[in-house]
């Protein structure tokens, strides 16, 4: 569990900032104790499966339900002001619900008018770029479009930070690529996107760091380099004569030969010992993979199981 010192956690002009924030719907605990600061212009990824408290969490930071605990702000407005924190953050939900009656850009027009500002050049583009036609009434929209229709409003806007809750529903890979690019953009123009996803590959590719909810309780905070880093590569090894004398190497785990002159093991840690010892044997191929964060993701929550 990650100790943190709440009188050093004052509410301050961070892009986003919670202390000690928790939700209980009777017996249940949705969100426990999260305390979590975003820095402005970093892309935040938040990970959880389903029920984890992601949307819980979300729901606190827009206003939209009251923490039973603790508090939150965003971009220095207290969470608890909702008509002010709305003034400085554009939300994107994962189930995107329009006026059926409207068109497309009648809601881009209206979105745009009651939002913190929006750069209307920019919106061109990115209709065109996420190929939205926003001459269409939204009852006429597929799921991806409605989706569309609530990124391009939020992309455009100016507001410093973007909340994006499970986003890509519903999106094909090409639109996926599309989004990842305004996401990099964004972030390029100093704004602050907390991303809430189960999408690993996806926060992977975009996030500066991640927060790794489980049950309610933040887990693990760390960049995506860092949490690679706390977790153990794969090494395969090929190799004629004398198998490499690895067994008893600092940060060498579980060797296993795999086939005549193939060893297989897994490093933590610096890895200077291991390849000390494979200098000294005659080693033909050498695989170094490291963990994708879905694995990361799984360690994590299978060593909580675990305890």
């Amino acid at each position: 569990m990650i100790h943190v010192d709440r009188k050093a956690c004052p509410l301050t002009d961070s892009a986003l900032r919670t202390v000690g924030l928790t939700k209980r719907y009777g017996r249940l605990m949705a969100v426990d104790d999260l305390t979590l600061e975003v820095a402005a212009g970093e892309v935040f990824g938040f990970l959880g499966p389903n029920g984890a408290g992601k949307s819980t969490t979300i729901r606190m930071l827009l206003g939209l339900i009251r923490p039973t605990a603790g508090r939150a702000s965003v971009v220095g407005v207290d969470a608890a002001d909702v008509t002010r924190a709305h003034q400085v953050l554009a939300y994107v939900p994962g189930d995107v619900a329009l006026w059926p009656h409207l068109t497309g850009a009648e809601i881009l027009h209206l979105l745009a008018r009651i939002g913190p500002g929006t750069d209307l050049a920019y919106q061109d583009e990115l209709i065109e770029r996420f190929v939205l036609d926003p001459s269409k009434p939204a009852r006429t929209y597929s799921t991806g479009n409605r989706q569309k229709v609530a990124l391009v409003a939020a992309f455009a806007t100016r507001a410093p930070l973007l909340v994006l809750d499970e986003p890509t529903s519903g999106l094909d890979p090409l639109m996926e690529r599309e989004f990842r690019t305004a996401v990099t953009q964004a972030r390029d123009r100093g704004q602050t996107v907390f991303l809430s996803s189960h999408q690993l590959a996806e926060v992977q590719a975009i996030c500066d760091r991640v927060g790794i909810l489980r049950a309610g309780r933040l887990v693990e905070v760390a960049s995506v380099a860092r949490l690679r880093a706390l977790q153990r590569a794969e090494v395969t090894v090929a190799f004629t004569g004398t198998p490499p004398a690895l067994s008893a190497v600092p940060g060498v785990e579980t060797v296993e030969a795999i086939g005549d002159g193939q060893l297989r093991f897994f490093l933590t840690g610096p890895p200077a010992p291991a390849l000390s010892v494979l200098a000294e044997a005659d080693v033909t191929a050498l695989t170094v993979r490291e963990p994708s964060l879905e694995e990361i993701f799984l360690d994590y929550y299978g060593a909580e199981a675990a305890r």
